[in-house]
């Protein structure tokens, strides 16, 4: 990891004092870098040119933005999308405004972002569950453009997945691969899923949807240490609650 205010002071302080200086200007320096969060000549050229940096809850919701506005206009269905990722994560009310702001913010794509990749690369589960989110993004309007193919294939290189392995993450999300509902799966059946009646109301139902979409949403299983087998499982459960929300929102005749 690059630490530009440490090579600054170490720098610095050779050419005032050699090597003694060398060796304070460093510790100086380097108390910059920690903190400033300068951990790389990216994070200089940001705060020189006033952007704070990113946060770890604000670095999805850039990254969303980005592909959102990358084939040039945003729709209401990455609107809805990145509204569903909200819900999905439960976050709180200034978590949500702060999303909200980085999302814009990933609109338009001022920010370098390979230093923020990189670090997360170190969080495997992590990084999967924002590529995952990042393919819903892209399948939000119902096509993927080049340039969200480029954006999401450059992340996962910076991320240390392979173009193979950021590849078969899309097909869970695919709208042609991706399960349709099903006359097979009942209208009584998707009301046991989501643990609601007939008589419930649309507000009930939507709160036992989003209940349980927060509670087995794969990023969210990802980000606490779970297997591949368990997030791929956790994947499954969540379309399963999607269909069958999709199924009772028919049948009521509800938004």
């Amino acid at each position: 990891m690059l630490w530009p205010g440490t090579l600054i002071g170490a720098g610095v302080g050779y050419a005032i004092a050699n090597i003694p200086g060398a060796m304070l200007g460093a510790l100086l320096g380097q108390a910059l870098d920690r903190r400033l969060q300068l951990h790389s000549w990216a994070d200089v050229r940001e705060k020189l040119g006033g952007r704070p940096a990113l946060r770890n809850d604000e670095l999805l919701f850039v990254l969303l933005g980005r592909l959102a506005k990358c084939d040039g206009q945003v729709v209401n269905g990455h609107i809805q999308q990145a509204r569903q990722e909200m819900r999905s994560l439960d976050l709180s009310e200034s978590a949500q405004r702060r999303a909200i702001a980085a999302f814009n913010r990933g609109k338009s794509g001022h920010d370098s972002l390979r230093g923020y990749m990189r670090r997360l690369s170190a969080q495997p589960h992590a990084a999967e569950g924002v590529l995952r989110a990042c393919w819903r993004m892209i399948w939000a309007d119902g096509r993927a453009g080049v340039a969200e193919l480029e954006l999401v294939a450059q992340w996962g290189k910076w991320l240390g997945w392979t173009q193979q392995q950021v590849q078969a993450l899309a097909t869970d999300y695919e709208p042609q691969k991706r399960p349709l509902v099903s006359s097979a799966v009942t209208y009584q059946e998707a009301l046991r899923l989501l643990g609601v009646s007939a008589t419930s109301e649309p507000a009930q139902i939507k709160r036992a949807y989003r209940r349980l979409l927060s509670r087995h949403h794969p990023d969210k299983i990802a980000g606490s240490g779970a297997t591949a087998m368990q997030v791929r499982e956790a994947t499954d459960k969540t379309r399963e609650l999607h269909n069958a929300y999709t199924l009772i929102r028919e049948r009521r005749d509800f938004r």
